[in-house]
């Protein structure tokens, strides 16, 4: 006779304690909502303190435990403040999702350095940063943990024109995942990536016009190509983060989860 699944068990995250950076909308919103109705309580972090604040609000409102901490992930120090205003609430630190990210358009002969550095900044060494300083929290309490980065289909392969800086970060995070992933096995630290294709997003929706790019144009032509024929919401990209986040992967690390559509079939 086979054992009887507890599926209550695996997804809870019941007196865990998340950080989730950029993530007062979009994506960002979406996973803390799915972490905080498992169970867990979610630190909303974002360079938005306002909009980190409206996210907090709603979580409490639905009757999670959550807190808006204001945080530029390509600043250490404020990555540092951030973890230890995590610790100092909650005693700890359990779950991490990367998904604090950019895309500005801009086509490489129009690209200057600080247009490549800032999206590097934020998407990867931010990831970095986040990454190393939870880490570090986590081995020290000594019961593992989780953490999910938030890459694109941009990981694998790119989407349109304009985005090089954004492709190089987001080989970068798989790249970082899979070998972070081999240093933390031995702590019980799970580390994956999610890579979702396009999503209807407040980022995604006011994408501005750059040299030789339309993003109203990009869009439809990379509508086209989905085999499902529309773009995500946000909430099927939360809920893999939750997946990811909870028992229910238990087994996995280095690993990445595609979200997309199908559009890397095209």
């Amino acid at each position: 006779m086979t054992e009887n699944v507890d599926l209550q068990r695996i997804i809870s995250l019941d007196g865990r304690t998340a950080i989730v950076t950029g993530g007062a909308m979009g994506i960002g919103r979406s996973v803390a909502r799915h972490l905080a109705a498992a169970g867990a309580a979610v630190v909303v972090a974002d360079v938005d303190a306002e909009a980190a604040e409206l996210t907090v609000k709603e979580l409490q409102e639905a009757g999670a435990e959550a807190l808006a901490v204001r945080t530029d992930v390509s600043s250490e120090a404020d990555v540092q403040r951030l973890v230890a205003e995590a610790v100092a609430w909650r005693g700890g630190v359990d779950i991490l999702v990367n998904n604090a990210g950019i895309f500005p358009t801009v086509p490489v002969l129009d690209m200057g350095a600080d247009d490549f550095a800032r999206v590097i900044g934020v998407n990867l060494t931010g990831l970095f940063l986040c990454s190393r300083h939870v880490a570090a929290q986590m081995v020290s309490q000594g019961r593992g943990g989780a953490i999910v980065n938030i890459t694109s289909v941009d990981a694998l392969h790119p989407s349109s024109v304009g985005l090089a800086h954004y492709d190089a970060s987001k080989h970068g995070a798989w790249g970082f995942t899979k070998n972070l992933a081999l240093e933390l096995a031995p702590h019980h630290i799970r580390v994956n990536a999610l890579a979702p294709g396009g999503v209807v997003t407040p980022g995604v929706t006011h994408m501005q016009p750059a040299a030789g790019v339309d993003p109203a144009e990009l869009t439809q032509r990379f509508l086209a190509r989905i085999p499902m024929g529309r773009m995500g919401d946000p909430e099927e990209i939360g809920a893999v983060a939750l997946f990811l986040a909870s028992d229910m992967a238990s087994y996995m690390t280095g690993s990445q989860v595609v979200v997309d559509g199908g559009v890397l079939l095209s």
